[in-house]
């Protein structure tokens, strides 16, 4: 019995081997082995996804002034059309008015007032008349002319009404492709980021880290906090506190919170915060509010970067700032210095 066994577990192992040894049989490959990256490579896909994210930023930045700018003209729209309506009823008054002054005067035999007085034989009713008569004539003639205005207010309202609804209407379409815009640099530059293997990914999140600090060293040894020692105003501790307590939260492109933020709906929304209203965009937040010098910067003022404006963040003390950096990072504290610094403004000047 035993031996049969063996026989057939070596008939077996000789079949295995047959097979095995087949000509023909086909193997699947092992999956080749992607050489890594060179540095210098690395550092060309780092400067690519850059650019892609500093355009989606500006394309951001125009995204958002154009719903800024639509909030307004739909908010003045519907002011105007409550002046067109409260206009029309005045017009509708005023037309009853002229009626019954009109249907008055065809109740007395349609003569005018002043032929049915001097038709009159009592000089007292006749001097009495008189008095009404200039009365009349001149509540008439500010009632024609109080429908002549209204009317003309009715027609300028209208006209500024569909003037704001054109810009509106234009608006749509900045709006509509600035969003294009900035979806079609998000998914370019996520596609080069797709390509890499998780060591690339972790060496160039090591690059862009090394990069920041390089810039940030640079930026403290050339004296720029020398003499920086400005304290926070109220507001602007109440600014800051908002800006650090939403640290760890996702930078999404025209978000204002709660759950995510993009860099200027962050800085706008602490300032909202502090009881400050400031414009929606890192670009208008830069024309608009006051500048200061870098070196008079205190706690919860406005960091500019760049040559367009394009991004912002808050400056906390102490060479930091806070800031919702781009796609695919979070809210984070950063070095004032680590980017190219176009200026300061301070909301509470």
């Amino acid at each position: 019995m035993n031996r049969r066994r063996s026989a057939a577990a070596a008939i077996a192992l000789v079949c295995a081997l047959t097979v095995l040894a087949a000509p023909g049989q086909a193997f699947a490959d092992p999956k080749p082995v992607k050489p890594p990256r060179s540095e210098k490579s690395l550092q060309e896909v780092r400067g690519e996804i850059d650019a892609l994210y500093r355009k989606a930023g500006a394309a951001t930045d125009a995204y958002n002034l154009a719903e800024e700018r639509a909030d307004k003209q739909s908010a003045e729209i519907v002011k105007l059309a409550k002046e067109i309506v409260k206009g029309q009823k005045r017009i509708d008054g005023l037309k009853k008015r002229v009626g019954a002054e009109a249907r008055e005067q065809y109740r007395n035999g349609g003569l005018p007032p002043e032929a049915q007085l001097m038709l009159s034989g009592d000089p007292s009713h006749f001097l009495d008349g008189a008095g009404r008569i200039r009365e009349g004539q001149q509540a008439a003639k500010g009632l024609l002319g109080e429908l002549a205005r209204t009317q003309a207010d009715l027609q300028a309202y209208t006209k500024d009404a569909t003037s704001h609804w054109e810009q509106l209407e234009a608006g749509r379409k900045k709006k509509e492709a600035a969003k294009k815009e900035i979806k079609k640099q998000i998914s370019a530059a996520e596609k080069i980021e797709a390509t890499l293997e998780k060591e690339e990914r972790e060496r160039l999140l090591k690059m862009e880290q090394d990069a920041a600090y390089k810039a940030q060293t640079a930026w403290l040894d050339s004296g720029a906090l020398k003499g920086i020692g400005g304290e926070a105003s109220e507001a602007g501790k109440t600014a800051v506190a908002y800006a650090t307590a939403q640290i760890g939260k996702p930078y999404v492109w025209g978000a204002e919170g709660p759950g995510s933020f993009d860099c200027s709906g962050l800085t706008s929304q602490a300032w909202l915060a502090a009881g400050r209203g400031i414009p929606r965009t890192s670009q208008e937040q830069w024309k608009r509010l006051p500048r200061v010098d870098v070196k008079d910067m205190r706690p919860g003022d406005l960091i500019v970067y760049f040559d367009d404006a394009s991004h912002i963040g808050m400056y906390v003390g102490d060479g930091a700032m806070v800031h919702a950096p781009r796609p695919g990072r979070d809210v984070t504290i950063a070095g004032a210095g680590s980017m190219p610094i176009l200026g300061v403004v301070r909301p509470d000047r």
